[in-house]
């Protein structure tokens, strides 16, 4: 499959507010790509958008040859788009294993009947979604922490739970919403490596928002950059670097 994923003309409107206009995108698989641009600038609503979370007011979202505009966002997941938010959005209240266990019984084929009674079927996949979780806890640094609580959890090991609750889903895509955020420079470093390692490990195509510009020049193939919910610029990292296009959107124009 060349194309992954294809938007075209997508816009969203909120009342007299044009949030997101005639914004296209192609993603094919393998890619690893950036979504940049100012604050306000529409980002997380394209995100919000794909995954069905709001609906378009025009234009088209075509994902592994199937449309996706007007499916419920738990639908899209089963497609096989998952994704991580700005704001860290853990069941703060259950451990670390079931935090990760939880995104996967949308798989499952023991229903409320087994549950109640526990059927040889109910505890059969239990445990094969246990060891999924666990292996993926372990491929991401986090096997010693599966019975914390996820509030108890340092910022930086959170950031790496809700990708692990994202992974387990078995994600064609990724969507990634500034995983780097409020992160020092070493966990920078750290979540740099990660999101490399992840991708080769799992045969991930990956979008990711992110306003460190040391994540997007230094692991993004491609870059894309909106301003004011339009797209103004996308190539490699270097030339998008070098836009005045972008420059301005970033710095603003000279009085001169």
């Amino acid at each position: 499959m060349s194309v992954l994923l294809e938007i075209k003309g997508l816009t969203k409107t909120f009342g007299g507010l044009v949030a997101v206009k005639d914004f296209s995108l192609t993603l094919e698989p393998g890619a690893l790509t950036g979504l940049i641009g100012p604050n306000g600038a529409g980002k997380t609503t394209v995100f919000n958008l794909i995954t069905g979370m709001i609906t378009p007011s025009s234009g088209s979202i075509v994902f592994a040859g199937r449309p996706v505009v007007g499916l419920k966002p738990y639908q899209i997941y089963r497609l096989g788009i998952g994704r991580t938010f700005q704001n860290i959005r853990l069941f703060k209240g259950l451990s670390v294993l079931d935090n990760v266990r939880v995104a996967y019984h949308h798989r499952g084929n023991a229903g409320l009947f087994d549950a109640i009674i526990r059927t040889r079927r109910f505890y059969s996949e239990e445990k094969m979604i246990t060891e999924k979780a666990r292996e993926l806890l372990s491929i991401l640094g986090l096997e010693t922490r599966e019975k914390d609580m996820a509030q108890n959890l340092p910022y930086g090991e959170q950031r790496r739970l809700e990708i692990a609750r994202a992974l387990i889903a078995e994600p064609k895509i990724l969507l990634l919403d500034e995983p780097a955020a409020g992160m020092n420079p070493a966990e920078v470093g750290r979540m740099m490596d990660l999101i490399l390692f992840i991708q080769d490990r799992f045969k991930l195509t990956i979008l990711l928002i992110e306003h460190q510009m040391k994540v997007v020049m230094g692991i993004c193939r491609w870059v894309v950059v909106m301003d004011f919910g339009e797209l103004i610029a996308q190539g490699v990292p270097t030339e998008v670097q070098n836009n005045p296009k972008v420059i301005e959107a970033y710095l603003g124009k000279s009085g001169g």
